[in-house]
C-alpha cells in the first residue's frame, strides 16, 4: 500500500515511523528544517521504553502528483491547515484511494469530503500519543486504541487500512458510526487539551490532582449533555471515567495544545472546547466551563509576545 501522511509532526511522524516497515510511506510537511534532517539521517523515534529507533523514510515539502498515486492519504495536520491539506491529498490520491483524517475536533471530515468527495473521505480517532522532541525526532508518549469509521461503500478499503495498522502494531478496529467515533475523541480532547495547556502540565496531572480533575470533569460533563441533546450515540457508559483513563494511559504526554502554547503557535481550541460552545448554543445547552477554557486559551494566543 502506498501511503502519504500530510502533517509530519508528532502524530504524523509516529504513524509514519510505525507504518514504514510495512508500506511505502511518504511524509509531507511544510517544516523545511524537519524535512532536511529526516532526509539526511532518517526519522528518530524514541519508544515508550526509551529505545531509540531510526527510520529511513521519504519526506517531501512539495508533493509531486506525477510520481505519487497514494492508496491512502492520512491527514495529521492542525485543523487550521485542513483545507490546504485536502487539496494536497486530492493531488496525490489514486482513483480508488482514501483520505483518512486522524485530526482533533469537529468539522475536518466535512471539509475533506468537500474537496476529495464523500466516498473518498474517512475519519478515525486514535489514543496514540506523541511529542515532537526536536526537528527529526519523535517520542512515542502513549499507547492506546485506534478506531476507524467506514461509511457506506467504504468497508473494504477501511478494513484493509485497519488490517495494515494492526500488522504495524497499531491496535485498530472499525466502526460504522462516524458521529459516535468523532465525539468520543472530542470528549477526551475537551477534558485534556485545553486544561493541560492552561496549567502547563502533562496529561497525568489532570487525573492525579483533585483541583485539576474537578475542572476536567465539569468540562466533559457539559460536553456529554450537549451530545445527548443532539442525539449523538456515545460509546462509553461513563465518559468521565474514559477521559480519566486516557489521562493515565498518556500520563507523561504533553497534549498537542500544550505543545502549541509552549511554541507560541495558534491552537485548535475552536474545534475542541470551542466546538462544544458552538454546539451547546445550537442545542440550547449552557457550557460555561468550556466557554471559559476557550476564552483563556484565546487570551494566551493573543498575548504570546507579552509573556513574563
Amino acid at each position: 500500500m502506498e501511503i502519504v501522511i500530510i502533517g509530519a509532526g508528532a502524530m504524523g511522524g509516529l504513524f509514519g515511523a510505525l507504518l514504514a516497515p510495512w508500506a511505502k510511506v511518504t511524509l509531507c510537511t511544510t517544516n523545511v528544517e524537519h524535512a532536511a534532517i529526516i532526509s539526511r539521517q532518517g526519522l528518530t523515534l524514541t519508544s515508550m521504553s526509551g529505545t531509540i529507533h531510526r527510520r529511513a523514510i521519504k519526506i517531501i515539502v512539495e508533493p509531486d502528483s506525477d510520481t505519487i498515486a497514494a492508496d491512502l492519504v492520512i491527514i495529521c495536520t492542525k485543523a487550521r491547515a485542513t483545507a490546504a491539506a485536502s487539496r494536497t491529498a486530492l493531488s496525490v490520491l489514486a482513483a480508488n484511494g482514501l483520505v483518512l483524517t486522524l485530526q482533533n475536533g469537529l468539522g475536518n471530515l466535512e471539509l475533506i469530503a468537500s474537496v476529495v468527495g464523500t466516498s473518498r473521505a474517512a475519519a478515525g480517532i486514535t489514543s496514540q500519543a506523541a511529542t515532537l522532541v526536536a526537528p527529526g525526532h519523535i517520542r512515542h508518549a502513549g499507547d492506546g486504541p485506534t478506531r476507524l469509521a467506514a461509511a457506506p461503500g467504504q468497508s473494504s478499503r477501511v478494513e484493509a487500512v485497519a488490517a495494515l495498522f494492526n500488522r504495524a502494531g497499531i491496535t485498530t478496529s472499525v466502526s460504522d458510526d462516524v458521529d459516535s467515533l468523532l465525539w468520543s475523541k472530542l470528549l477526551i480532547n475537551v477534558g485534556i487539551n485545553g486544561l493541560a495547556a492552561l496549567l502547563r502540565v502533562p496529561n497525568g496531572t489532570l487525573a492525579h490532582v483533585p483541583e485539576c480533575e474537578q475542572l476536567m470533569v465539569r468540562a466533559v460533563e457539559e460536553a456529554v449533555v450537549v451530545a445527548r441533546v443532539l442525539g449523538i450515540n456515545l460509546p462509553y457508559e461513563n465518559q468521565v471515567d474514559r477521559v480519566r483513563q486516557v489521562c493515565l494511559q498518556t500520563a507523561a504526554n504533553r497534549s498537542s495544545m500544550l505543545q502549541d502554547i509552549l511554541r507560541g503557535k495558534a491552537t485548535e481550541i475552536d474545534v475542541i472546547n470551542g466546538a462544544i460552545v458552538a454546539k451547546g448554543e445550537e442545542a440550547g445547552v449552557a457550557t460555561p466551563v468550556n466557554v471559559l477554557i476557550t476564552q483563556l486559551i484565546k487570551a494566551l494566543e493573543a498575548t504570546v509576545d507579552q509573556r513574563v
